[in-house]
């Protein structure tokens, strides 16, 4: 029986205009089942990030269309939460009020929002770190704070851009971890845009590869291994070696790109 798509991109192409015109996105054609982790992965410049603000909303489409549900994407909503790379946290706020203001925009009472606030602050481990604000914290725990956010108003996607990127090494496996537990608690929908393999094969129940751009889908890998996974086991070695070979000239290709770029 064939699963229901929870998104679907059909026929995607997005053209920025400008002195240099550049067409980020060709043909994009993709389906997203229900509690799925799904990751996009490819080449830098390919159109990663681009299609997620898409997804987002904050991007309208060129050429195609997007569905959530059945229903087409046309703008943001509270049925998609967002997590950026760069933290997005409001300093002069604590944590708790950085993770009510969604709440608070939607009009909801203080007590109400703050239960449901402190439900996710302990969902991402910051239990204690309420009254805290942005600057005592560490990047992994300012993370935290952006996905308890996103989560609080519960919308039925999450989409996040890159949001391990700027995190050391040590702290970004540490992240990949709690991100799965805490998909495993609520198993929202969650899209997830990454340039690491290594990441993409831990986290992702499928590998949706990216071409050069402009970005179309290569390839999608279907991840069959066991939860939590092991970065030094076998069969995750193997998968991550697939999805290696598939991105290998796509990379070649970005790089060569980029060089013509800089000649001119």
């Amino acid at each position: 029986m064939k699963k229901e798509a929870k998104i679907k991109v059909e026929g995607l192409k997005k053209v920025f205009e400008g002195e240099n015109k550049v067409t980020a996105l060709e043909d994009v054609n993709m389906e997203i089942y229900g509690n799925e982790f799904a990751v996009i992965l490819g080449p830098s410049g390919c159109g990663k990030s681009t299609l997620l603000y898409l997804m987002a909303g904050f991007e309208k489409p060129t050429k195609g269309n997007m569905y959530l549900d059945g229903k087409k994407i046309k703008k943001p909503g509270p049925d998609r939460g967002f997590v950026f790379q760069d933290f997005a946290l409001y300093p002069w706020r604590t944590v708790l009020k950085n993770v009510t203001f969604p709440l608070e925009l939607k009009g909801l009472p203080k007590v109400e929002a703050q239960k449901m606030a402190n439900k996710y602050i302990k969902m991402v481990g910051l239990d204690g770190f309420e009254n805290a604000f942005p600057h005592t914290l560490s990047g992994g725990m300012k993370q935290r704070v952006g996905i308890a956010r996103a989560l609080v108003y519960e919308p039925e996607v999450l989409l996040m851009d890159e949001p391990f990127g700027s995190l050391d090494a040590q702290t970004r496996k540490q992240m990949q971890i709690e991100l799965e537990k805490i998909w495993e608690k609520n198993k929202k929908t969650v899209v997830f845009v990454t340039h690491s393999v290594i990441e993409a094969v831990y986290l992702a129940d499928r590998v949706f590869v990216m071409t050069a751009r402009p970005g179309k889908i290569k390839d999608i890998v279907k991840v069959n291994l066991i939860r939590p996974r092991d970065y030094t086991d076998e069969n995750f070695l193997k998968v991550r070696e697939k999805v290696l070979e598939i991105l290998e000239s796509e990379v070649e290709k970005s790089m060569h790109q980029k060089q013509e770029i800089e000649k001119t």
